[in-house]
């Protein structure tokens, strides 16, 4: 296939993989959203009930402003449900709920590629703010050694962006599956309800997924000068 060819479908993969995925999140949450739970049990309380259930009684349930902006805040010890979550009696919100308690009790039992990914947090967020500007001043200086030394440390830098990221999906996929076990196994949710909320969290994996093979093929672009020489 011609090169010129082979840039273009990769551009667009990377371009649109992602978007797909979002969509196919929104729409099914969304869908899921309007399906309430047979107990009328809220996010918020099967959270508390999850964490309870576990002996993280000092982990708090707050509130927070934003739509999916659901996340557990390993500093403060919180798990944080957005608008589109907390209070809700959905199937749909109650699974998200669970899958944020879900990384609480990781965090918790010292769970180990969670306690890898906390620990290169530091580093990914400077390699991720500044590796496309140490990318640039190498292209920029591309004719001088020093060009070609800082392409190579901006690939680096990359590089760890992308194994946090392949550190994250096995992370986030052991949350659901420990949400859904805990939704199962408590009778949170009824046996037609959960295959509603696992749907959910699939969905949601799947943008991690999508997010990973787009930095792979990014990185990959990014090695191809190198693996010519």
């Amino acid at each position: 296939m011609n090169p010129n060819y082979t840039y273009v479908i990769t551009f667009i993969i990377m371009l649109i993989l992602p978007i797909l995925a979002e969509i196919y999140v929104t729409v099914t949450f969304k869908k899921y959203n309007m399906v309430r739970n047979s107990r009328g049990l809220t996010s918020d309380r099967v959270a508390r009930m999850i964490l309870d259930s576990n002996g993280l009684f000092d982990t708090k349930v707050e509130f927070i402003s934003g739509t999916l902006s659901d996340h557990y805040d390993p500093r403060a010890n919180v798990v944080r449900l957005s608008n589109s979550t907390y209070g809700q009696i959905s199937v749909a919100a109650i699974g998200v709920a669970a899958h944020e308690c879900g990384h609480a009790c990781q965090h918790a039992e010292r769970y180990f590629p969670i306690r890898l990914r906390t620990a290169i947090v530091p580093v990914t967020n400077i390699c991720s703010r500044l590796w496309y500007l140490v990318f640039l001043g190498g292209v920029l200086l591309s004719n001088m050694t020093i060009g070609t030394n800082l392409i190579f440390v901006s690939i680096v830098m990359f590089a760890a962006v992308v194994l946090f990221q392949l550190v994250t999906l096995p992370t986030e996929i052991n949350a659901s599956r420990r949400a859904m076990a805990t939704l199962e196994r408590d009778g949170i949710l009824e046996a037609d309800e959960l295959p509603k909320a696992r749907k959910v969290l699939t969905a949601a994996a799947l943008t991690y997924v999508a997010g990973l093979i787009v930095s792979i093929m990014q990185l990959l672009r990014l090695l191809a000068p190198f693996r010519r020489r």
